[in-house]
């Protein structure tokens, strides 16, 4: 019998291309991930992988099963989740952590859909940034669930009873004021944006860190105007003239006119998105209400805004 556990692996190692990414995503080991897969051949007796000493790469066989993985999943999931309406009958209160342009540009699409009337859960939800969060997730502390994110690998760290999952990526994007004459959607290197004034984060934050060793390494140096860790006042300043700068795809979907986001291929940046939840709340509601949150931030991708 096929572990599901196994086929959710499988979409992770497929979507990542690689058993090391997968397992970065999952919280798990390579080694664990590669096990996993061993696995999945032997119950289905179909070769999922062609190994070689350095990497082990999908065969057509195992994206056709990613593909019916997900249908099967989607299915299980389903299941599960009228069983647990059936069998609990009332709400269940879950205590969430969230960061702002989470709480202000996702959770309120997720709560307007069918699928998050019929889940039975009711939230009691604490919006602060990811450091906060974590330490309500603490032993007596007020959280079941945090929604964090990471900027690179540095800055966070979490309790070992504490579980995680990627939920999604938000893609940062370099933007400019539209006065300065430069079109949406245009493909600039980092050597131009080099002399334009910027607006940065505050220095010694672990994002900042991460997004200068970034700009160091395609050897960019800004002319700092500002600093500013609210990507709302970020946008604002940018659309009024005052400086370039690097904003998440979340917070630019109420971006105001007089931005341009521009494709900087050397500038290549996300916030990873968490959930860590502790040990015993591991429960089906609990995991479709992060698979429904997922599939919102998959539909939430920047569209170009011709503006002027």
């Amino acid at each position: 019998m096929v572990n599901p556990v196994h086929l959710r692996t499988l979409l992770e190692v497929i979507r990542h291309g690689s058993f090391a990414g997968a397992a970065t995503s999952l919280g798990y080991t390579a080694s664990a991930v590669s096990q996993q897969m061993s696995a999945l051949e032997k119950d289905t007796g179909t070769t999922l992988f062609a190994r070689s000493a350095r990497s082990a790469a999908p065969t057509e066989a195992a994206v056709v099963m990613s593909r019916h993985a997900a249908k099967v999943l989607t299915d299980i999931d389903a299941l599960l989740a009228s069983s647990a309406r059936a069998d609990g009958g009332t709400a269940e209160e879950l205590r969430l952590g969230i960061f702002p342009s989470l709480a202000t540009f996702a959770l309120p699409r997720l709560l307007g859909t069918q699928q998050w009337q019929k889940l039975g859960i009711r939230l009691k939800v604490y919006v602060a940034e990811p450091a906060q969060t974590i330490q309500g997730l603490r032993t007596g502390g007020e959280l079941d669930l945090a929604l964090v994110y990471q900027v690179g690998q540095a800055g966070l760290a979490w309790p070992s009873s504490v579980s995680r999952q990627w939920i999604g990526d938000d893609n940062f994007r370099v933007i400019l004021p539209a006065s300065w004459g430069i079109r949406p959607g245009s493909t600039v290197s980092a050597d131009q944006l080099a002399d334009m004034p910027w607006i940065l984060h505050h220095p010694g934050t672990a994002d900042a860190t991460v997004i200068e060793r970034l700009f160091a390494s395609c050897n960019l140096h800004p002319r700092v105007i500002a600093y500013c860790d609210d990507f709302n006042a970020s946008l604002e300043m940018t659309a009024a003239g005052l400086g370039a700068a690097l904003v998440p795809e979340l917070a630019m979907l109420n971006r105001p006119d007089g931005v341009v986001a521009l494709d900087v291929p050397e500038i290549r940046l996300a916030r990873s998105i968490f959930a860590l939840q502790t040990g015993d709340r591991h429960n089906i509601r609990v995991r479709l209400f992060m698979d429904q949150l997922a599939e919102i931030l998959k539909a939430q991708r920047i569209a170009p805004k011709h503006t002027a």
